[in-house]
């Protein structure tokens, strides 16, 4: 018998005690785990075939994602939005799956749903060493410290300045001074950065950043990447 009622305590995944995690990611009602071995699991709801496994059912307990498996390859992240996945391979190559439009997997616009996973070619030049995602927003930095961020741009927090129409692929974001990019944080309506020293950069709405004046309007928002003096982070 499948419950589905609320857990309302922390209680173990039984399905996974074989296995040691070693990363996870939420979507909207759905979650990806990636093992030490470099499986990829998925579960929850298969809406827009988020779940990666050729269909939209979803799926109780966790289920390794077998098109990522046939790969022959071992992935060591994963990322989700509402409605997309994201998981990347030790060589830096990532595999993309869900709604199109916050995937568009390096052909341009292109808003079909993807049930299984795709390899993400736009990228291929580069090897990916980090890999987020929110909303239907992606973003990605490589190993040399270039961030690319791509999907919706709505609310200014892709990094790209004034240009808001969806962003359809993965674009470089242009870091003042050519600062190097370590990993990044996606919100649904700003984006955090921190570089390689620890400095913390910011795009978005001014309200999530924190910049908002109650006693003013908030003229737009932060479109390129600001540098925040007052926080700092340390990188592991």
């Amino acid at each position: 018998m499948i419950c589905r009622q609320s857990q309302l305590t922390p209680k173990r995944v039984d399905a996974l005690s074989q296995h040691r995690v070693v990363g996870v990611a939420l979507g909207s009602f759905f979650t990806l785990a990636v093992t030490d071995a470099g499986a990829v699991f998925s579960f929850g709801s298969g809406t827009l075939g988020v779940l990666g496994h050729g269909s939209l059912n979803s799926e109780m307990l966790p289920r390794q994602i077998d098109a990522l498996t046939q790969t022959g390859r071992r992935f060591v992240a994963v990322a989700a939005g509402d409605c997309h996945a994201l998981a990347l391979t030790e060589e830096g190559q990532l595999y993309c799956w869900g709604w199109g439009g916050a995937n568009s997997y390096g052909q341009g616009a292109n808003h079909d749903t993807h049930h299984t996973p795709k390899l993400l070619t736009a990228l291929l030049g580069e090897r990916v060493a980090f890999v987020n995602a929110k909303a239907v927003s992606s973003c990605a930095v490589t190993e040399t410290g270039e961030l690319y961020t791509w999907g919706d741009r709505n609310r200014h927090h892709s990094g790209h300045g004034e240009v808001e129409e969806e962003q359809a692929a993965p674009r470089r974001v242009e870091m003042p001074g050519g600062v190097q990019v370590a990993a990044v944080a996606l919100g649904v309506a700003h984006m955090l950065v921190a570089d390689e020293d620890g400095g913390v950069w910011a795009c978005g709405t001014r309200r999530a950043l924190g910049l908002y004046s109650p006693d003013a309007w908030e003229l737009g928002g932060v479109r390129e990447p600001t540098r925040i003096p007052t926080l700092r982070v340390r990188l592991r």
